[in-house]
């Protein structure tokens, strides 16, 4: 925008001595015109001359741009412009040759200023004479379709920290029968050991009790990787036949019902390693170099009995163990219906462990009881950052920022790095235009189950850097991508963003008559600005005072869409 002001010389002109006075710059540029907010600043370079031989050697022009808005005005730093005799420090603006003007104003943004406009005012003083002019409006202001993206809970959604309830938790429990070399038969000190009354008892309790079910029962044969293959598949069958029909002739006396599975594993190479790595035994790294090395397990066998000194050990230590069969019992702990803990929650919640109360939140769709239940958990497991994570979750979806970041803050103290909570925080930040701690707590919430594209896209977008924000949101589709496309003129792109909305509201609307008014469409402009309206009311209030709709607002339809 250029504007003259030469009528507002001449008036200064005759208000001081002919000896002659400073004077306004003429023809000046304002660069964005209108304004623009950016991130949360309003910034403008102001340009113009000042003409030749018209301020005053003795002259001191004080210039400060103001921005007024409905119910106050803002300033920026003044310049002090002065003549070559001037006592007062300033920019020295030569009588003869005049000089260029330029001048950065900057303003903090409220949202008020969406309905403004930019103002010079001057303070001109010759000696003890001082003219104070009346303001000079320079340009309108300001464009805050930048500010259409926001982080709301439809924006970018706040993430839950999820509960670790099961309702089946399986327990395993384990017996092993051994043999003697190259034999089968099955002998009564190992039919009668420990291991296997546990298991009998374990099977027993599983069969017995209300809220546990046996899941399976195995019988695995196994041979020592020493000795001829064939040999060892037979000893391996042999002993998981008569270890299977043992534990088949115990199920029926305790007349437990149980189908029995059953695998053989011919030469027991993986148990081998696993016992090298677990024993003390001399020389066992090389060992275990001769497993890595070699595949072929007759190989395999004949470079380990070259180890003559080691082998014997092994076959006193390693290999009498893995001559067996193993019994292998599943066994399912059922949990409490969802029945139970729901009820459990309204009326006993100290019966329940706290994956059980935070599962049990999950039952009800009301947010006050959900509220309800996570504040029980705060309160019966104050060290667990879940349940103030997912308290500051339920404020923040329903727009209360301050407290959701006060929660946010709880789970931080408790889990410091975990990603879900370092996105919530962030978000909530940014909600609250606190960008520089969102962009801190965004920057350690990387394998955050939330979608930190989008999050990291709309903090770009409200910081002002657009290039950013579009590698950020990629292809998505919502109506933040859609700001920064239209901030970065591609409006092409943003009605196809905003035509793949998944959740269209107001602003998908009003951000289509944007782009309509950007591309000269008045059909889109009115067509997408009665839907705004539609779905929200308050949209009239904000089409009329804003700027990108200037061009309209003379119109009968646009007038009849917002009365």
């Amino acid at each position: 925008m250029k504007r003259s002001l030469f009528f507002v010389s001449a008036i200064v002109i005759a208000m001081l001595t002919s000896c002659g006075t400073a004077v306004q710059p003429e023809q000046i540029s304002v660069n964005p015109s209108p304004l623009k907010v950016v991130g949360n600043q309003v910034e403008a370079e102001i340009t113009g001359n000042f003409p030749v031989k018209k301020f005053a050697k003795n002259a001191v022009l004080t210039v400060t741009p103001v921005l007024k808005y409905e119910g106050g005005e803002a300033l920026s730093q003044s310049i002090v412009y002065v003549g070559e005799k001037a006592k007062e420090n300033g920019q020295v603006v030569s009588y003869k040759e005049g000089g260029k003007y330029t001048q950065v104003a900057t303003f903090d943004y409220v949202p008020a200023m969406a309905k403004s406009e930019l103002y010079l005012r001057f303070v001109a003083r010759s000696g003890n004479k001082e003219v104070v002019i009346p303001d000079v409006k320079i340009a309108d202001g300001v464009v805050s379709t930048a500010k259409l993206a926001v982080a709301t809970a439809e924006e970018v959604k706040p993430q839950i920290t999820a509960d670790k309830f099961q309702r089946i938790i399986q327990e395993v429990q384990e017996a092993d029968i051994r043999f003697l070399i190259q034999q089968s038969t099955l002998r009564s000190s190992e039919l009668k050991s420990q291991e296997m009354k546990d298991l009998y008892a374990a099977i027993k309790d599983a069969d017995t009790t209300a809220n546990k079910a046996i899941n399976k029962l195995e019988v695995a044969g196994y041979a020592s990787p020493d000795g001829d293959v064939e040999l060892n598949t037979k000893l391996a069958d042999a002993r998981q036949t008569k270890a299977q029909k043992y534990l088949a002739k115990q199920l029926k006396k305790a007349k437990v019902a149980a189908a029995i599975e059953s695998n053989i594993t011919a030469e027991d190479w993986a148990g081998f390693q696993a016992a090298m790595e677990a024993s003390n035994i001399q020389d066992k790294e090389l060992v275990l170099r001769v497993l890595s090395m070699y595949s072929d397990p007759e190989e395999r066998e004949a470079q380990i009995k070259n180890l003559s000194a080691v082998y014997k050990t092994i076959a006193d230590e390693i290999l009498p163990a893995l001559r067996r069969s193993r019994l292998i019992l599943t066994t399912d702990l059922i949990g409490k219906s969802d029945e139970e803990i729901a009820a459990l929650a309204k009326n006993d919640p100290r019966a329940l462990n706290v994956d059980e109360l935070l599962y049990a939140a999950t039952l009800t769709q009301d947010a006050t009881e959900k509220m309800t239940i996570y504040t029980q958990v705060s309160e019966l497991f104050p060290t667990d950052y879940r349940s103030f994570n997912n308290i500051g979750m339920l404020y923040f979806t329903q727009g209360d920022v301050a407290n959701a970041r006060r929660s946010f803050a709880k789970a931080l103290q408790l889990a410091p790095a975990n990603p879900d909570v370092n996105y919530n925080a962030g978000i909530a930040a940014m909600a609250e235009n606190d960008l520089a701690q969102a962009e801190q707590y965004l920057g350690k919430a990387a394998g955050t189950k939330g979608d930190l594209k989008v999050a990291m896209g709309t903090l770009y977008t409200m910081k002002g850097d657009y290039s950013a924000a579009k590698t950020a949101y990629g292809k998505e589709a919502t109506n933040n991508a859609a700001v920064q496309q239209i901030l970065n003129e591609d409006y092409a792109a943003a009605r196809q963003t905003l035509a793949r909305v998944a959740k269209p509201n107001a602003t998908t609307a009003y951000l289509a008559a944007v782009v309509g008014a950007r591309t000269n469409d008045r059909d889109a402009v009115y067509t997408n600005l009665q839907l705004a309206v539609q779905r929200n009311a308050q949209m009239k209030e904000k089409a009329l005072n804003d700027i990108e709709f200037a061009k309209y607002q003379g119109d009968e339809q646009f007038q009849a869409i917002l009365k």
